[in-house]
């Protein structure tokens, strides 16, 4: 038993022996192939190196000045993107006040709508000055970068596709979408292109 356990520990410590002697030899290797090199060669590697390092440092730089132009641009989004919801209340309260039986007709709800008016013109000003601007939709086709269409409404007077009720007023804050128009496009009414159909077909028939 106790020579086995002598064997063990001369085969471990052989073992050892012979990776510290492989280690060894390979730092001597690479010092060996350091020492081949002549200046000009170590120095063509330091620039390398140097360059690589600059080279990162200057995308850093780069990402950290979008990132900061991003933030100082755009900080604002999602206030802005809140604020919005002023505007669609007043218009939400135009529409209840104007669809008012005992109101309509009367001065007072001249006067205030008046009132509404001058509001929703101040709130717009106040967006435009933050480069916050609405989106233009009307008798324009519909782009699905700005536009969302909600409905499709009957009109041969339009080319379909074209956008011929705005539901709600969509905004750009400078390039980027703050939030897309809801809008209703024209389509072709169906009787008419079912009778040019039928009339097609009587046609071919005689």
């Amino acid at each position: 038993m106790e020579k086995e356990q002598n064997q063990n520990l001369e085969k471990n410590t052989s073992e050892e022996k012979d990776e510290v002697t492989e280690k060894t030899e390979s730092v001597a290797e690479n010092d060996n192939n350091e020492a081949k090199k002549n200046p000009e060669e170590i120095i063509l590697e330091l620039e390398d190196k140097l360059a690589r390092a600059f080279a990162e440092m200057e995308n850093q730089r780069r990402r950290y000045e979008k990132e900061k132009d991003e933030a100082y641009e755009y900080g604002g989004f999602s206030f802005a993107k809140e604020a919005l919801s002023l505007l669609d209340n007043l218009e939400r309260s135009k529409q209840i006040l104007s669809n008012d039986d005992s109101l309509k007709n009367s001065e007072s709800l001249k006067k205030t709508l008046d009132h509404f008016d001058i509001i929703n013109k101040d709130l717009i000003s106040i967006f435009a000055k933050n480069n916050i601007k609405p989106i233009d939709s009307l008798n324009k086709k519909l782009d699905p970068n700005f536009h969302q269409a909600m409905m499709e409404i009957e009109d041969d007077s339009k080319e379909p596709g074209t956008i011929i009720q705005e539901i709600q007023k969509g905004f750009t804050i400078k390039d980027r979408l703050l939030r897309p128009a809801l809008v209703g496009v024209s389509k072709k009414i169906a009787n008419k292109d079912k009778k040019n159909e039928e009339n097609r077909e009587n046609l071919e028939k005689k």
